[in-house]
């Protein structure tokens, strides 16, 4: 732990913005406020960095931004020969700032800056790094985190978020590097004024647009089908790009929420901005009240994900991104083997904790389910896998239960606008039948067996929240129970250690993962039950993977898994 005192003392004397100095003296004296804000520093990992906003080692300003922005160019002068850096930010609190304080410093160390002129989806971002043959990229966002929170969020050079090495090696320059006095920097317009900080230009974002529209399977039908939807960006970045999209494959009945259209950081009427939860519909629900639509459409704030909601029945229903993804596999695969456009072989991927009815469904059209750990980057590794061997024809469809979405090669980070444009074309398919995506999501459990997923989250907030996360993994580790919801557990796969043990005769395999904090019990019906901290927020997040004979049925056994492994992790006690 920090030497709190110290850390605040040295703050007080060298901090010269005003935001960050006037907090500093606000919770003079308070040690339990201090302590918050210096108890640790950020951790750089594959993620970056993502915090509270405000002042010390353990929030997120223009004092660490700037930090990890030094550590991250003594890395790139290390790596490479004259490196750029692509740079773009989201409608958060201080994102604008804390994009040009990276800029300025990447600039201050002799790399070449391009920075977008105004706030930018994070897909886009990805797509600049490998258009602009760059060496890195940085997106100033927490995703869809509520306001207090911002984030700094760092790919390498093949478009995805950086590997676990090159995190490692960024963050051992980021902790030799002074807060204060080892960061170079210069002044942002004036670099601006000199090329060292280049603008993008808006006709840059055309050729992006044209892949995503490439990957349009239906586009008769989508122009054709008089979809109506109501869209939310929910304040961030994906109104311009999401309607033009839209508007580009024939879509025209959108009917944008006004009250969440422009850009606002504060998230004024959605405390938590998350497409995954029913509150973040609220006020598309309520114009739909007066203006039924087919579909409602909601994008986080930098924008990278997207939910829905379907009328059916006169009611509107939230899809899971396990529902979504299923479909779009259907949607996708079904289309491209009528057409005869399947290549030999194709291939889904998707995060371990995303549902394995999706395999199911991508079996049956012969198509080959890639499991990847949690985080887009891993699915962005395998994409780069199939392009260098030059089968980058075989990649239809990446996805995470967490509304994560990529079609197409364009990119390689989950992209809402790219997810948009083929859920709404997917809508409008089905609609032509006389179909809704739950009429299809149901004629999908009839095929495959009803499959009840569900994702619970504890938070553990402070100082001692991480302890407490870490602690309870590690007891599972060494004690994991023999049954949960009174099913045999068969089999516990520890990503960690790398190891699964078949619990009946302890025999031991290897996981060809990297090293992650994941456990997975899967139960002796082949259920699964998940347990992870996440990775940017403080919260342990456990998931159920259930299949029943129906809804019901399905639902009540993942209660009991959820209340027995609450009892063995010593939640809620």
């Amino acid at each position: 732990m920090n030497d709190i005192n110290k850390l605040y003392k040295l703050w007080r004397e060298k901090a010269t913005e005003k935001e960050v100095l006037d907090e500093l003296i606000a919770v003079e004296d308070n040690e339990e406020e201090i302590l918050d804000r210096f108890w640790q520093n950020l951790t750089f990992g594959t993620g970056g960095l993502r915090g509270v906003l405000g002042a010390g080692t353990n929030r997120m300003n223009v004092y660490t931004v700037s930090q990890a922005t030094q550590g991250l160019s003594n890395y790139l002068n290390e790596a490479f020969e004259a490196p750029s850096v692509a740079v773009g930010y989201d409608s958060r609190i201080n994102s604008d700032k804390f994009a040009k304080a990276a800029a300025a410093v990447l600039a201050a160390n002799g790399i070449k800056v391009y920075i977008f002129k105004e706030l930018m989806p994070t897909p886009i971002v990805a797509y600049a790094v490998k258009e602009l043959c760059c060496s890195s990229g940085i997106v100033i966002t927490a995703s869809h985190n509520p306001s207090k929170y911002n984030g700094y969020k760092c790919y390498d050079e093949r478009g995805y978020q950086m590997t676990d090495e090159a995190a490692e090696r960024t963050l051992k320059y980021i902790n030799d590097c002074d807060i204060f006095d080892d960061v170079k920097t210069v002044d942002f317009d004036e670099a601006v004024r000199e090329g060292k900080i280049e603008y993008i230009e808006e006709s840059f974002l055309d050729k992006y647009f044209s892949l995503v529209l490439s990957r349009s399977i239906n586009p008769e039908i989508a122009a054709s089908a008089d979809l109506s939807v109501i869209y939310t960006p929910l304040n961030g970045t994906g109104n311009k790009p999401v309607r033009k999209i839209l508007s580009m494959m024939g879509i025209r009945n959108v009917t944008v929420v006004p009250v969440q259209e422009n850009p606002d950081g504060r998230f004024p009427t959605c405390s938590f901005p998350n497409p995954e939860i029913r509150d973040a519909f609220n006020e598309a629900l309520k114009i739909a009240e007066g203006n039924k639509a087919d579909l409602l459409l909601a994008t986080d704030p930098d924008c990278d994900r997207v939910g829905i909601a379907v009328l059916t029945n006169g009611e509107y229903k939230l899809l899971t991104g396990n529902d979504v993804g299923c479909l779009l596999v259907d949607y996708i695969l079904s289309c491209k083997k009528a057409k005869a456009a399947l290549a030999d072989e194709p291939v889904i991927i998707k995060s371990i904790v995303s549902s394995d009815m999706a395999t199911a469904v991508a079996e049956s059209y012969g198509a080959k389910v890639c499991n990847v750990l949690t985080g887009f980057k891993y699915i962005g590794e395998l994409m780069t896998e199939l392009q260098e061997k030059g089968e980058a024809d075989r990649f239809e469809l990446g996805f995470e239960e967490s509304y994560g979405y990529l079609s197409g090669m364009h990119t390689k980070d989950k992209d809402a606008v790219n997810a948009s444009m083929l859920i709404c074309e997917m809508a409008a398919y089905y609609k032509a039948q006389g179909k809704t995506l739950c009429d299809v999501m149901a004629s999908l459990y009839e095929r495959f067996g009803y499959w009840n997923n569900a994702l619970f989250n504890f938070g553990f907030e402070g100082a001692n929240g991480m302890k407490t996360m870490l602690g309870m993994m590690d007891a599972l580790r060494t004690d994991a129970p023999k049954s949960l919801g009174a099913k045999s557990v068969a089999r516990v796969e520890d990503y960690k250690t790398g190891k699964a043990i078949d619990t009946k005769t302890g025999e031991e395999t290897a996981l060809s993962y990297p090293s992650s904090n994941v456990i997975i019990l899967v139960m002796e019906n082949k259920d699964k039950v998940i347990i992870r901290p996440s990775g940017t927020e403080p919260k342990i997040k456990i998931y159920a993977m259930v299949q029943g004979e129906n809804e019901a049925k399905a639902k009540a056994q993942t209660e009991e898994y959820k209340k027995d492994i609450m009892k063995v992790l010593g939640i809620g006690e």
